[in-house]
């Protein structure tokens, strides 16, 4: 599926194709909640770096975020400079991957089946959760990956 986003100024505008767009997990984290989440939580989706398209990169920053341990995060978290706008993060570990967060996200995506709540151990207190009969939660990491997921409901595309 061809994903097309922007940041809310629209100074910075991509393009990737996804195999995972589904926006099933929510991770709680406090990084993707502070860098990127307004209920709480951040959904990231899974895409393929390589078909990845910007328009605008000079509008881009990046942020690597500062680990509890100390280290400085792999993780690339792209941001819009003009306007704050949370679009995706890049890791260099997994470099076929990229994972655009899905409220940059403008083509319409599709309606999860059901929600993983991952990061819960990070979860701020005035988070009320919202979890449905059939959801998923997490402590930390869930066992099963966005791939795995897609698979599994048959979803990937």
């Amino acid at each position: 599926m061809l994903l097309e986003g922007s940041c809310h100024c629209r100074a910075v505008r991509f393009s990737v194709e996804s195999h995972e767009p589904v926006p099933f997990m929510r991770c709680y984290c406090s990084i993707c909640r502070k860098t990127a989440g307004s209920g709480g939580f951040a959904i990231n989706l899974g895409a393929d770096f390589r078909t990845l398209e910007v328009e605008g990169r000079e509008h881009l920053g990046v942020y690597r975020a500062r680990m509890e341990d100390g280290r400085t995060s792999t993780g690339q978290r792209h941001f819009c400079r003009e306007c704050g706008s949370a679009l995706w993060l890049y890791d260099p570990s997994w470099p076929d991957l990229v994972h655009p967060h899905a409220g940059a996200v403008d083509t319409p995506l599709p309606t999860p089946p059901v929600v993983t709540h991952m990061m819960l151990g990070s979860k701020p207190s005035w988070v009320a959760l919202q979890v449905d009969r059939d959801d998923s939660i997490a402590d930390t990491y869930p066992d099963e990956s966005l791939a795995d997921w897609h698979r599994r409901h048959h979803l990937s595309r």
